[in-house]
């Protein structure tokens, strides 16, 4: 599993309330807990294009954050086994 817990930032931007995950994505809403739904449906879709793409191994000549990386494929594999991936995008929880 990775060791890395990927920055999470909240914001508010025009009275509607922004989690930005380490700069890959981000959600939005109304409230926190709809900002996190968001977030989770667009991590969620990220991860699993990751892992469905078959994306091994970053070269060192590619510009973006292999642990980051590392983290969105390890999201993917929560995901295609039907887990839940809150615990860890959120809680920084490792997961089996």
């Amino acid at each position: 599993m990775s060791p890395v817990d990927p920055r999470l930032d909240v914001s508010e931007v025009g009275g509607r309330v922004r989690l930005t995950l380490a700069g890959l994505t981000q959600g939005e809403g109304t409230t926190l807990q709809a900002a996190a739904d968001d977030l989770v449906r667009r991590v969620r879709l990220i991860a699993t294009a990751f892992r469905s793409s078959g994306i091994g191994p970053v070269s060192s000549e590619c510009p973006l954050d292999s642990a980051l990386l590392d983290f969105v494929f390890e999201l993917g594999e929560v995901a295609a086994r039907g887990g839940d991936i809150r615990p860890r995008l959120f809680g920084g929880e490792h997961l089996p």
